[in-house]
């Protein structure tokens, strides 16, 4: 058994919250082109959701690439190890 990716959000459960959902709001300044944020205001879209939603995601993939970069060389001595020796349930696999 080869792991790859097992840290992928879409495969394991959240084993903790990306962030505080409760904390509360903070004001701050940004500076968004002219035309976007008038489009966006055309369509009534909540820009505050939609950056609090989008910093999730970058968050979550950022953290994500640190876990595989972080734990890449115990991927790799486990992979080795598991083509070398195999797993104990090597000899109980029907498939």
């Amino acid at each position: 058994m080869r792991i790859s990716y097992a840290h992928q959000s879409s495969v394991l459960p959240a084993m903790h919250a990306l962030y505080d959902t409760a904390a509360p709001k903070r004001a701050t300044n940004l500076t968004v082109n002219a035309d976007l944020l008038a489009k966006a205001r055309e369509l009534d879209i909540n820009l505050s959701a939609t950056l609090e939603s989008a910093l999730a995601e970058v968050i979550r993939e950022r953290q994500r690439a640190q876990w595989l970069a972080e734990n890449k060389a115990a991927m790799s001595a486990y992979n080795a190890y598991v083509e070398e020796v195999g797993v104990f349930s090597d000899g109980l696999r029907r498939f």
